[in-house]
């Protein structure tokens, strides 16, 4: 099966669908933080591996302890995918942290610093040029 197949696409969706599920109302562990979603999921063509990319709102302690929640309940987790979706191997599980969000919050700081940096200088211009009209 390759890779970016539509049978592995649907892989990915199902099992996503069915991990964010049993991370939402069945774990009952209290490191999990309420606000965690199942970003994306990449099941290994050959079945036997998947990563997990987690996204947790709050801080870093709080993605910390919830990655080694989630990590505890990994069989749990693995029995309840087993059951739910109807693959001929139940792929072990890698839970990552996804940095996505962190990203694109930095980039957009960063965007609005050039952007402010810019207005500055476009206003130091203006500035110069209505004290000294004569200069071109």
């Amino acid at each position: 099966m390759k890779k970016n197949s539509v049978k592995n696409s649907r892989i990915n969706g199902e099992v996503q669908r069915v991990l964010a599920e049993v991370i939402r109302g069945e774990i009952k562990d209290p490191r999990i933080a309420p606000m965690t979603s199942v970003v994306s999921v990449e099941v290994a063509p050959d079945l036997k591996t998947c990563k997990a990319y987690i996204s947790v709102l709050g801080d870093e302690d709080a993605q910390k302890s919830t990655l080694e929640g989630l990590n505890s309940a990994l069989g749990f987790i693995r029995t309840q995918i087993a059951r739910r979706v109807n693959l001929r191997i139940t792929p072990e599980i890698r839970f990552l942290p996804d940095r996505s969000i962190a990203y694109g919050v930095d980039m957009s700081h960063k965007i609005d610093q050039v952007m402010a940096q810019q207005r500055a200088k476009s206003q130091d211009r203006e500035e110069d040029d209505e004290e000294d009209p004569g200069r071109t």
